[in-house]
C-alpha cells in the first residue's frame, strides 16, 4: 500500500495518510452536527431550582410559578411579580436585592475610577508648577554650603594678604616696610 521511495523523507508517506484520515474525519464530523433540541417553555418548570437555571424564565414566590421574563422591560412588571417575590438567575436573592447590589457595586466602582482620575490629576498638576519638599530642602542645603565655602575663602585670602604684608611681599604701601624699599 505504502511505497517507500529512495529519494524521499522518511516519515512523509505517514504525513500523507495522517492528513487524509483528519480531513475525512472532519468532513465526517461536519455533517453530524444537528440543531439543539427546543426548549420547554418557562411555564413547565414546578420549581424554583429548575426555572432560575434558564436566563429567559422568571420564578415569582408569591405564586409559586415560573414565567417568561419580560425582555422588553429591564424590571419585570408588578403586574407579573413584585420585585422583592421575584427570583431570578439564584434561588436565595430576590430580584429587588439583586438590583440594589449591582447599583451598589457599580458605585462603588465609579466613585473608585473617580478618585483614581482625581489623584493623578492633582499628582499630575502639582508636580510641574512645584518642585517637592525634597527639592527645597537639598536646595537649602546647597546655598548653606555654598556660603560657608565663602566665608571660608574669604578668611583665607584675609590670612594669606597677612602673611604677604608681614614679610613684605605686598606690592601696595600700606605696610610699614614700604618707605624703606625705595631708597
Amino acid at each position: 500500500m505504502f511505497s517507500f521511495a529512495v529519494g524521499r523523507p522518511p516519515g512523509t508517506s505517514w504525513l500523507v495518510f495522517g492528513g487524509a484520515w483528519l480531513c475525512l474525519n472532519c468532513v465526517n464530523l461536519g455533517g453530524c452536527q444537528t440543531s439543539p433540541p427546543p426548549q420547554s417553555p418557562c411555564s413547565s418548570y414546578k420549581t424554583c431550582d429548575s426555572c432560575v437555571l434558564h436566563t429567559k424564565c422568571l420564578w415569582c414566590l408569591t405564586s409559586n410559578k415560573c414565567s417568561d421574563y419580560p425582555v422588553s422591560w429591564l424590571l419585570p412588571p408588578a403586574s407579573l411579580c413584585q420585585l422583592s417575590q421575584a427570583r431570578w438567575g439564584v434561588c436565595w436573592l430576590n430580584f429587588e436585592a439583586l438590583i440594589i447590589t449591582l447599583a451598589v457595586l457599580a458605585g462603588v466602582v465609579l466613585i473608585s475610577v473617580a478618585v483614581c482620575c482625581c489623584c493623578c490629576c492633582c499628582r499630575c498638576r502639582r508636580s510641574p508648577s512645584r518642585p517637592d519638599r525634597d527639592e527645597e530642602r537639598f536646595a537649602r542645603k546647597r546655598e548653606e554650603i555654598r556660603q560657608r565655602a565663602e566665608e571660608r575663602q574669604v578668611e583665607r585670602k584675609a590670612r594669606s594678604d597677612e602673611i604677604r604684608r608681614k614679610y613684605g611681599l605686598v606690592g601696595d604701601a600700606d605696610h610699614p616696610y614700604s618707605k624703606f624699599e625705595n631708597e
